[in-house]
């Protein structure tokens, strides 16, 4: 298996399993109410704007992978629409799975060659380093969100 497939897959695990952690978004995010996801824990985020962040840099990621210029700013990847409805938040984890299951088709379209390029600018290092980085990031978010979860969970 090549580089590219391989960061694919690894990123199409933490999203809808299969990964050797056993825990994955998808499964994470399943039984979790849009009252959940905007209840607060402290000065913690929320899962809302954990799961928002988390699908800001794939949307980002993927819109460089389509030949489109970087725009993300970091300033702005928390910056999630309101939460108030079941409706509200079933639409955001959709959008979120499927932009994942988007960028997972470009990075196995990616050739392994590429991974070596700058991603965007030389400032942030190479396609591989992104890639793996994004993967990286949502594991560690995808701990805060199991954390949050079970201390929402307990205090009621």
């Amino acid at each position: 298996m090549d580089t590219s497939a391989q960061l694919a897959k690894h990123l199409k695990e933490v999203y809808f399993g299969g990964n050797w952690t056993a825990s994955n978004l998808t499964a994470q995010l399943a039984d979790v109410s849009w009252q959940e996801a905007i209840a607060k824990v402290g000065t913690l985020n929320t899962i809302a704007a954990l799961s928002y962040h988390i699908g800001y840099y794939v949307t980002a990621i993927s819109s460089v992978l389509k030949g489109q210029p970087l725009t993300a700013k970091d300033k702005f990847s928390f910056d999630h629409p309101p939460v108030e409805s079941e409706e509200a938040w079933s639409a955001m984890l959709m959008r979120i799975r499927s932009e994942a299951e988007e960028l997972i088709r470009l990075i196995e379209g990616l050739p392994s060659e590429a991974l070596d390029k700058d991603f965007a600018d030389p400032k942030y290092g190479t396609y591989y380093r992104n890639l793996l980085g994004l993967i990286e990031h949502t594991h560690y978010h995808l701990g805060q969100i199991a954390v949050i979860k079970k201390l929402i969970r307990e205090r009621v």
